[in-house]
């Protein structure tokens, strides 16, 4: 995010925002995570981290488990902006947080890499860009899936963190 310091009479400064002209465009995504009529992208980040895994019991055997990811997002000229964590959640810098539940999901282009998905947000937190957000999209992933061995009663709770990378596109009412 790009900053423009503004200056007063007294002496003091504060670092405000500036808007990027550039609009952005959705992504090309299948119908099932399409964003919704009367939505648009409000910001688009690119992650970086780990799908973190952790080896249980499963039904008939042991499998490895989603716990949370853990990414650095950053924006389209590659300044760090916030973070993705366990909830699932976002968090910019500014400040504003969402937290949301997945929707819907199809298939990565990239069958080795984790699907692409539909969030709904389903609560906020503090102010800033977030604030109005409604749906997030992440698409284009790589990587990110758990190992598909390794995973037995003699890893019982082993945790693995497995590298991802993925576009993530909030949403927020058109204006």
């Amino acid at each position: 995010m790009s900053f423009v310091v503004l200056g007063s009479f007294f002496g003091s400064f504060i670092l405000l925002p500036v808007a990027h002209a550039q609009k952005v465009s959705p992504p090309n995504v299948p119908d099932a995570i399409q964003a919704r009529p009367g939505e648009e992208v409000v910001l688009l980040a690119h992650a970086s981290g780990s799908q973190i895994y952790s080896c249980l019991p499963g039904t008939a055997k042991f499998v490895w488990t989603l716990i949370a990811p853990e990414a650095e997002l950053k924006d389209q000229q590659d300044n760090v902006i916030g973070s993705h964590f366990g909830g699932p959640t976002w968090k910019l810098q500014d400040g504003s947080a969402v937290k949301g539940k997945v929707s819907a999901h199809v298939d990565s282009e990239d069958p080795n890499s984790i699907p692409w998905l539909r969030v709904d947000v389903e609560s906020h937190s503090g102010v800033g860009l977030l604030t109005k957000m409604t749906t997030i999209q992440r698409v284009h992933t790589h990587g990110g899936k758990p190992p598909a061995q390794g995973c037995d009663e003699s890893h019982h709770d082993t945790e693995i963190k497995s590298p991802y990378t993925a576009d993530y596109y909030f949403y927020a009412p058109a204006k």
